[in-house]
This record gives C-alpha cells, sequence and structure tokens, in this order.
C-alpha cells in the first residue's frame, strides 16, 4: 500500500513539476473516455436490492427446475410453493417477474454499449493520461505494443475493464514496460479504433478488448527504476505464494 500511495504523490509532484506533459496533450482521467451519451439508459435490475436480486434470481432458478419436469411430485410441490412465495415477496414490492425477464436482452445491449462507446470527443486529440502498463506482443509487422489500464491487477489477478478502460498502446521504441500494470504517464494521439485480442498474461490466456488505440509520443514513468524493481519483486512473490496455495507447496504436476 506505501507504495501505492508514494506512487500517486509522485504522480501529483509530476503535473506540478512538468508542465511540458500537459502541454503536449490533453490531460485525462479515465472516466472521460467513455461516452457519455451512453452512460443514461434505463436499467431495471439497478434499482433492485441485493435481497431482491437474489429472489429474482432464485425465482428463475426454480421455473427452470419445474419447466425441466425435474424432481419427484413431492419435490416439484415444494418448489412451486416457494415459487409462489417468492413471486408473492417480489409483487409486493412491485417487481414483475415476467417483465424484468424481458427486459434482460435489451439491457445486456445497452451496458454493452456503455462499456464499449468511446468518447468521440477525444477521437484524434493528442492526449496525456496516466495508468498502469501491460506487456503485450508486437503488432504483426514488430510495431512494439502494449496495454494501458486504470488500476493495477486488472487482466491478471483480476478481470479485465470494460473495452472503452482500456487502451492498446502503439510504443514508440523508446520505451516498454518491463512488468506488469508498470505505472506510467503517456501522451500521444488516440483514436477509436476497436480491437480484440487473445493474450497470454499472469493467469493465462485473456482477451484483451479495447476501445481506444494511442500512438505514443512520449513516457513518463512514474516509479524509479529502484521501485519498479521492488514492485516486480512484490508481484513475483505474490505469483509464487499463490501457485504455492494451489499446488499444496508440492509444484507443479507434469
Amino acid at each position: 500500500m506505501r507504495n501505492w500511495l508514494r506512487y500517486a504523490t509522485m504522480a501529483a509532484l509530476a503535473f506540478a513539476t512538468q508542465p511540458s506533459a500537459a502541454a503536449s496533450g490533453i490531460a485525462l482521467e479515465w472516466s472521460d473516455l467513455p461516452d457519455p451519451s451512453a452512460q443514461v439508459f434505463e436499467d431495471p435490475f439497478r434499482d433492485l436490492s441485493a435481497e431482491q436480486m437474489d429472489d429474482l434470481q432464485f425465482a428463475v432458478r426454480l421455473r427452470v427446475r419445474l419447466q425441466q419436469n425435474a424432481g419427484s411430485a413431492e419435490e416439484r410441490a415444494k418448489w412451486q410453493e416457494l415459487l409462489n412465495e417468492t413471486e408473492t415477496a417480489l409483487a409486493q414490492d412491485q417487481i414483475d417477474v415476467d417483465w424484468m425477464l424481458n427486459q434482460r436482452e435489451a439491457v445486456i445491449q445497452r451496458r454493452t454499449v456503455a462499456g464499449t462507446a468511446g468518447n468521440p470527443l477525444h477521437d484524434g486529440q493528442t492526449i496525456t493520461l496516466d495508468g498502469f502498463a501491460i506487456p503485450a506482443p508486437p503488432d504483426a509487422d514488430g510495431h512494439p505494443v502494449a496495454y494501458l489500464v486504470p488500476e493495477p491487477g486488472m487482466c491478471s489477478h483480476r478481470p479485465p475493464p470494460p473495452p472503452n478502460q482500456m487502451i492498446r498502446v502503439l510504443l514508440n521504441g523508446d520505451w516498454a514496460p518491463t512488468y506488469y500494470h508498470e505505472p506510467v504517464r503517456l501522451t500521444g494521439v488516440l483514436s477509436i479504433a476497436p480491437t480484440e485480442e487473445q493474450m497470454v498474461v499472469v493467469d493465462g490466456l485473456m482477451p484483451m478488448r479495447a476501445t481506444f488505440l494511442l500512438e505514443v509520443d512520449q513516457v513518463y514513468p512514474l516509479a524509479s527504476p529502484e521501485e519498479n524493481l521492488e514492485w516486480n519483486q512484490t508481484l513475483m512473490d505474490r505469483i509464487r505464494a499463490a501457485d504455492h496455495r494451489k499446488t499444496g507447496g508440492l509444484g507443479s504436476v507434469d
């Protein structure tokens, strides 16, 4: 935790002491990247409490069991009783199970658009953005590539972010990340250019879906070489510890 506080302090100092970085590109936050017009939409599931969501999912499971004609007559009678009780409780909260289920596909589509649509305001702009870089295989033409994500751990020990919170980075050859989630500030031309690549990261094969492409002009590492080494060693220790837990200390089994 101390390391991340130190990185945050360094980033703040960098903005204060390196005005040329802001001058060379519009300083953006990750929250600036999604298309604002796609973020406001009707989502009745979003308004459910945790208990109501549990009840809705329970009702769906009971319906599936009954439709499959599974179980004994006694079990089916019990499932039907539970279904009636659950749907009655939901109805008392003004929740219509059939209507909610009919909304699923539309809500999935709206959520997909919200998570993939890029802000057209920044398409083609020269921007500056802080993030955590992930090494990636080069393009087919040999051009060096990385990915930039807003938080450490994404795409390795944590799920990847939505596509409009991931950037495929074309590096200029002056710098490349030496380990996963290296903190860095990048300046370059940002484009809305959706890509999807399969890439091996810490936990295995991962789909890397990025709405944006950044052609890098300038790089500002946000950690010293000593801190890079310290963080890299800490990450490797964590990976080894996780492997130890999975194998019970026996190592890999061929």
